[in-house]
């Protein structure tokens, strides 16, 4: 059969691909660490730290699904290779097509795995802070602030991640001036990190009445979230301001100069948050958040000529954006079953083209 040896071609190439993987992200140091993290966890006093127990019980998850995808993986192209042998014994036509779609499935699992190697930087595995912010454009900038929000929450529940409100400013009229999040996970960073930079919308406005092309910006900035990397912050350099929190929380929460905003004085790096119950929480993560910057500064002081670093900032506006989704000009098409003009993803375009970006979006 034309197709098993075809399939077999294939096998080969996928197991070496997975033993690739293996080799990338050292499987024999991770088999170690692990023997020692659950030593650790066997010592008499070890559940009495919660923090450290909370984190060595984490680590221990990750690398026991890693080791446990190796050798599911190592399984899943066994099978494989005996449903084969099986089907050219037997001529079963129907067995060779199921071989197939198994090792399509292997495929795509593998080449995941390969994208993982790729993150191998020194905090590509941290979790991620992120943070929005509306640029350009006013309520339309504020609007597509909103939509960017909903799609970045939107890929992390499909990466698995855990997703944490720390900040957000609803805008005056609709949409979101600044929200701050984080995505907790294996490798948040790492995947989120090329998203940093100015993001830019072309579309009709659903708030020009006049149904004009508008175009709007919004700033994306995303850190590793670190805590014990760094050497102990100098809080003499640190302004902190507290204010009344907004939104919901009680009356407490309300009531009390609970929000906390820290300044960063030598960089000008401005965190807050205003999520939690207490100020005395609000103040922690502040805290995290602010090493986090810091630490993502000095990364790209590394990386950067000091006179780059010191340079302007890019504003939130024309020529500076990384992506543009372009929604107009666009192509239409009459869809003549329900009268509506729809574009090649077929999300109805009846004049309020703000419904465009919601339905795209749902549709991913």
């Amino acid at each position: 059969m034309i197709e098993l040896e075809q399939y077999r071609v294939d096998l080969n190439r996928i197991r070496e691909s997975i033993v690739e993987a293996g080799e990338s992200l050292n499987l024999a140091h991770m088999e170690n660490e692990l023997a020692e993290l659950h030593e650790t966890m066997n010592e008499p006093d070890f559940w009495n730290d919660l923090e450290r127990s909370t984190k060595v019980s984490q680590r221990v998850k990750v690398l026991e699904d890693k080791l446990s995808l190796f050798k599911k993986l190592n399984e899943r192209a066994a099978d494989i290779d005996t449903m084969m042998e099986l089907a050219e014994e037997e001529g079963d036509e129907s067995m060779v097509a199921e071989a197939g779609d198994e090792l399509k499935e292997l495929d795509e699992d593998v080449k995941k795995l390969q994208l993982e190697t790729l993150l191998r930087g020194d905090y590509d595995h941290s979790n991620a802070l992120l943070s929005l912010h509306a640029g350009a454009g006013g309520t339309e900038a504020q609007d597509w602030t909103s939509m960017l929000y909903r799609m970045y929450t939107r890929y992390c529940e499909r990466m698995g991640f855990k997703v944490n409100v720390l900040d957000l400013l609803e805008g005056d009229e609709a949409g979101i001036k600044s929200v701050t999040f984080e995505a907790i996970g294996e490798n948040a960073y790492g995947y989120l990190r090329a998203e940093k930079g100015v993001h830019r919308l072309v579309r009709i406005s659903p708030f020009d009445s006049a149904a004009r092309r508008h175009t709007s910006f919004a700033s994306l900035d995303v850190a590793p979230e670190i805590e014990d990397d760094m050497e102990e912050l100098d809080m003499e350099d640190v302004r902190i301001d507290t204010y009344r929190a907004s939104g919901a929380g009680g009356q407490h929460v309300n009531r009390t100069d609970s929000a906390v905003r820290m300044t960063h004085i030598p960089t000008g790096i401005v965190v807050q948050c205003q999520n939690e119950r207490s100020q005395v929480q609000n103040r922690e993560v502040c805290l995290r958040m602010l090493k986090s910057k810091l630490l993502e500064l000095h990364e790209r002081e590394r990386e950067e000529k000091m006179a780059d670093i010191k340079g302007e900032m890019k504003k939130i506006e024309w020529g500076s954006q990384i992506r543009s989704y372009v929604f107009h000009p666009y192509t239409m098409v009459k869809d003549h079953r329900t009268g509506y003009e729809v574009n090649d993803v077929g999300a109805v375009m009846d004049g309020e083209l703000g419904g465009f970006i919601t339905a795209y979006l749902q549709m991913q």
